[in-house]
Order: C-alpha cells, then structure tokens, then sequence
C-alpha cells in the first residue's frame, strides 16, 4: 500500500469516521472491585491507574490503614487499605491484590491517593436511574462513604463516594 491510498482513507475536516466503535453508552462507567468477597464500585473517571502491590514507604504515626506512600512518576501517593479503612478485616496481600491509583479534583486542589483492593473485578455501564439510595440501617461501611447500590444480576454492587474516600482522618496518639 502506498502513501496516496493511506491519505485517501483519512477522513476530511468535519468528517467522522465512528466505524467499529462499540463502548460508547449513555450511562456512567463505574470500575468494581473486591473487597473480603463483597463488590463495591468506584467512578472510573477518577482512576488513573491500576498498579500490582508493592510494599510502600511506612510514615511514622499514620493510621494503621495508611499502609505508607509510593513515589508515582515524582508525585508521593499515599497508600489506603481500604479492608482496614472500613474495618473489614485483616489485609492479605495476594497475586491479586492491586493498588487502584485514583485522581481527585476538587475546587480546592487535585489529590492523588492510592486504595488497596483485593482483586479488580470489571466495568459496569449504569444508567443515573439504576443506583439507588443506601438503606438507612448501619454496616460496616460508614453511611457518608456510599453514594448508592446498584444491582447487578443477582449481586448488589456498593457505589463508594471517592471525595468523601480521600479525606485521611486525624491519627489520634496513646
């Protein structure tokens, strides 16, 4: 093939060419993960990337699920085991473990955290209409970090509220 024929097939100004394009939806996309065999969901566009685990650098003092930070790139991430942030259990660090590296913009500042998850499950495409409210009784997972459940087959997916997930509470000192 030469080069006259590539330049034929590209398309002109204010054409597009949408051939073979089979993701785009008109939900919101949502990336789901485990956590002690229970799915929760996070708003894919906050993840910038999905990192196998690595040991972080400890910090003196942290709350016992700040497992330390990681230098990603020149930015320092703090990393939250998110078992232990909602008290799920123990942490075990498996093959399938994996450090979820999140994004957040806020009109304050943009902060970067990363989460340990057990395992990386999917993409779910929900329509705004399809999540519903949390009921109202206690968990283990503090009402202010769900924005909503979702059902999915016969399973109900937890929405977790990634700006309410960021905030690292004060470390209170023996």
């Amino acid at each position: 093939m030469n080069i006259q024929t590539l330049a034929s097939e590209i398309p002109e100004q204010g054409e597009q060419s949408l051939e073979g394009i089979d993701f785009i939806t008109s939900g919101d996309q949502y990336l789901t993960f485990l956590l002690s065999q229970e799915q929760y969901c996070i708003d894919i566009l906050c993840v910038e990337e999905i990192r196998s685990w690595e040991n972080p650098t400890k910090i003196p003092n942290a709350p016992d699920y700040v497992k330390g930070v990681i230098n990603m790139r020149g930015v320092i991430v703090p990393i939250i085991d998110l078992r232990q942030k909602f008290n799920i259990g123990e942490a075990i660090y498996s093959e399938t473990t994996v450090v979820i590296v999140l994004t957040i913009e806020s009109p304050e500042a943009t902060k970067t955290i990363g989460f340990v998850v057990d395992a990386v499950s999917d993409v779910l495409n929900v329509e705004q209409q399809e999540i519903k409210p949390a009921p109202p009784f206690g968990g283990c997972i503090s009402p202010h970090y769900i924005d909503g459940l979702v059902n999915v087959g016969d399973k109900v997916v937890t929405l977790l509220n990634v700006q309410a997930m960021q905030v690292i509470e004060a470390h209170q000192l023996n």
